[in-house]
């Protein structure tokens, strides 16, 4: 949500006047504050209403972490391959 206001605001915009307009917003008190609220708002959302959607974005998280962790090596192999390897 805050991504969309952020585009509409900019889209106007020339180029050489969005940094300007974005430093501010990059500060690192207002990203620890963004950080905070979009975490309380996630605990109101899924914890305090009993929600089993946590359990899955940590499933899913692991799943897709331990892919990202295990691309590297299986490119190295698909490249063995492609050369004529074994």
């Amino acid at each position: 949500m805050a991504m969309r206001q952020i585009f509409h605001e900019i889209r106007g915009m020339k180029v050489k006047d969005v940094s300007d307009h974005v430093k501010p917003l990059v500060i690192m008190s207002n990203l620890r504050t963004s950080i905070q609220r979009t975490m309380d708002n996630y605990h109101a959302k899924n914890f305090q209403s009993d929600s089993i959607q946590p359990l899955y974005h940590v499933c899913f998280g692991g799943m897709i972490l331990s892919y990202l962790v295990a691309l590297p090596e299986e490119r190295r192999h698909l490249e063995h391959q492609q050369h004529g390897g074994h």
